[in-house]
């Protein structure tokens, strides 16, 4: 009856009254700050390699891996698959441009949630590789409880590489949580792929980049960490050299304010490589 009724709740209110429910029963993330480096941040924060923040990721995945639950997101077991749609989508253009092959990057993975999320599609294909580079106590979990044929698990890109050539990299709520990810994305710029997939990543229209602090609710899992939110007119002139977009669009966790009155919004991008 509770799921029931969560279901309904999620399908009839409109995002803005969700927004005032989820904040008046203390389930809202908060952004708070701005901090002028990583270092300060990161020490008003537990940071995002919090023991609490893998238990709960490993138990929701062996959950899905195991077929008790559709779908999981940040450690949130779901009733059912929640797309990301322009995400899928170039996954398969990417696959129907090579042949039905798909090689994923996933960089910030985690246990492989976006590969359990899309495998219903993916099955359709003929060869799929998805391989997740993430924390080295994750990629030990992934190898123990979740690693098959087709989901790998890396600790560094270079690692990946030497087994994988991948056509497409997908960055999903995983560049703001980076101490450098200019750094990141002019490594992944090299790899060869023909496509970027970008998503969930926060944007505001100002010149430069601000530094926040991200609380997570307990109803998720208690933990805070660094987060950037990203200039988009600065973040594009980084990309424009290597890459063409494609297409853009709103993530759903759509426009977001920090304490401190800071406007953003979560997007993604799809996003050409450059012959």
């Amino acid at each position: 009856m509770r799921s029931t009724l969560k279901k309904m709740a999620r399908d009839w209110l409109p995002s803005v009254a969700k927004r005032k429910v989820n904040r008046l029963l203390g389930r809202v993330i908060r952004f708070e700050g701005e901090f002028a480096s990583w270092e300060e941040a990161r020490a008003h924060s537990d940071g995002y390699d919090a023991e609490g923040i893998h238990a709960r990721v490993l138990a929701a995945a062996i959950e899905v891996r195991e077929g008790r639950a559709e779908f999981e997101r940040d450690s949130v077991l779901f009733d059912e698959i929640e797309y990301a749609w322009p995400v899928l989508s170039g996954l398969l253009w990417a696959a129907a441009r090579s042949a039905g092959t798909l090689n994923v990057l996933d960089m910030g993975g985690a246990l492989g949630s976006g590969y359990f999320q899309n495998r219903k599609f993916l099955q359709a294909l003929p060869d799929v590789r998805w391989n997740v580079v993430e924390q080295a106590h994750f990629v030990a979990s992934g190898k123990r409880h979740i690693q098959d044929e087709k989901l790998r698990f890396y600790q560094t890109i270079e690692e990946c590489l030497e087994e994988n050539s991948p056509n497409v990299i997908v960055l999903s709520s995983v560049l703001q949580y980076l101490r450098s990810p200019t750094e990141v994305i002019q490594k992944l710029n090299g790899v060869g792929a023909m496509c970027l997939i970008i998503d969930r990543t926060p944007f505001q229209s100002g010149s430069g980049d601000a530094l926040v602090i991200q609380k997570v609710p307990a109803t998720v899992y208690s933990a805070s960490y660094p987060m950037w939110i990203f200039s988009r007119p600065e973040f594009m002139r980084i990309l424009a050299p290597h890459w063409c977009p494609v297409i853009t669009y709103v993530c759903p966790e759509g426009s977001a304010r920090t304490e401190s009155g800071l406007d953003f919004c979560f997007e993604g991008m799809l996003l050409e490589a450059r012959s």
